[in-house]
């Protein structure tokens, strides 16, 4: 069985007045398994790719399915890799960018919905995204891309 694969951007963008820093952009989950989650509710917009696609160009391509938006330019700083419990290797890169919320587009899927109901439902893949500090972020991401926040402070601090 072939490993499955995910890639996507971290949006990061700095932050001035008396206490400088950063925040990251961050995509609520959508759907309604993840309707009224907001802790470990929140990710990086991201999807699988297959092994005909570059990790990069599938970070790029997932972003504008999810946001709706093309992704940005600018310097691509790799974070690198989280294998998560399923034993999906998932790779994101941080770029530098502001981006208003109110711009997005989601994207959308398909599910039954209720379970076993027969009826097929479409949902936004992202029903909001919104800046939040590197400390808020840390509790609304979901625990496995954490790790990605502290490696992007660990590059351009915040």
């Amino acid at each position: 069985m072939t490993q499955k694969r995910s890639a996507g951007l971290l949006l990061f963008r700095r932050t001035g007045g008396p206490a400088p820093g950063i925040e990251v952009l961050l995509g609520h989950l959508g759907g309604p398994v993840w309707s009224a989650r907001d802790a470990g509710g929140w990710g990086i917009p991201k999807g699988e790719y297959g092994p005909d696609e570059s990790p990069r160009d599938a970070a790029r391509r997932e972003f504008t399915e999810e946001i709706g938006l093309p992704p940005p330019d600018g310097d691509y700083l790799p974070l690198g890799e989280v294998v998560l419990s399923s034993g999906k290797l998932v790779t994101i890169w941080a770029v530098e960018a502001d981006l208003d919320p109110a711009l997005m587009v989601p994207g959308t899927f398909s599910m039954e919905w209720p379970p076993h109901s027969g009826n097929v439902q479409e949902f936004p893949e992202l029903d909001r995204v919104a800046w939040f500090t590197p400390q808020v972020a840390g509790t609304k991401l979901i625990k496995s891309q954490v790790a990605f926040v502290e490696r992007l402070l660990g590059l351009v601090g915040g």
